[in-house]
């Protein structure tokens, strides 16, 4: 993984160069252009933006791979099944968050090898932070010009009182459900790729998703749990989460910081 590891520094300076395109829209645009994309979700300049930026930083690195991207043209499954590597990018991950100007939105950079997340970079424009992981390297936060690692707590699921992490816009039925088998829990609301990295600072312990999420809101984000110690689990299997596959819709899951079973 060492090659990896050695990207990480570029990476980070083009989510950093993705979040400075994206606050110069937030901070100073009075409207954002919003539009309708097919499936509903909204389209802002600041995601135009941030992908522009990203894509480009990406295709000027020294190794070339495909680029999977929530706002590019996506190519068929009879094309992207014979991908060794890919990238997968969120440019603006809370795109309704950013709309409602309340900081909950993040810059989602992945590395795939074969279906599974190799290295990650999530940046949080709002808060000046920035997440990596590179797989078997260990997950770490950039803060106050510092880097430290981070860790997930360690839990049992019968634990009283786990900080159980619910998405703002998508709490479903299911979810509900879900959450009620524990022992009177604390929901935490958040936004986009920020519910995962509660996890993996060990603010938070589990984050059950029940409802649809694609590929790249997910991925970038995932390897940094799993680096810090939790994991990301399909709800159906109990299998990790993969990616490149047919459908870029990605199954239920459920999110766990290091839970130890008893």
């Amino acid at each position: 993984m060492q090659q990896y590891l050695n990207l990480i520094p570029e990476l980070l300076e083009i989510a950093r160069k993705a979040g400075k395109a994206i606050l110069e829209i937030y901070h100073s645009d009075a409207d954002f252009a919003v539009e309708a994309k097919s499936d509903d979700s909204p389209l802002t300049r600041a995601d135009r933006a941030a992908n522009e930026v990203i894509c480009r930083g990406l295709e000027a690195l020294s190794v070339q791979y495909p680029i999977i991207s929530e706002e590019n043209k996506l190519l068929p499954y009879e094309v992207r099944r014979h991908w060794k590597q890919c990238w997968l990018v969120d440019p603006l991950d809370g795109t309704k968050e950013f709309i409602k100007r309340n900081g909950d939105f993040t810059v989602n950079i992945a590395l795939v090898e074969n279906g599974e997340v190799v290295a990650g970079v999530v940046g949080i424009p709002a808060q000046d932070e920035l997440y990596w992981a590179v797989k078997g390297k260990g997950a770490f936060i950039i803060k106050n010009q510092g880097e430290q690692p981070i860790e997930a707590t360690s839990f049992s699921q019968t634990d009283l009182g786990l900080n159980i992490v619910c998405s703002r816009s998508h709490l479903t039925p299911e979810t509900e459900a879900f959450i009620a088998k524990y022992n009177k829990p604390n929901l935490v609301s958040r936004g986009s790729a920020l519910k995962f990295l509660l996890l993996a600072k060990g603010e938070a312990h589990i984050y059950p998703r029940i409802a649809p999420t694609m590929e790249w809101d997910t991925a970038a984000a995932q390897i940094i749990l799993e680096e810090a110690g939790g994991s990301v689990l399909v709800f159906e299997t109990g299998e990790p989460l993969r990616y490149n596959r047919e459908n870029l819709l990605n199954p239920a899951f459920v999110a766990y910081g290091n839970l130890i079973e008893v």
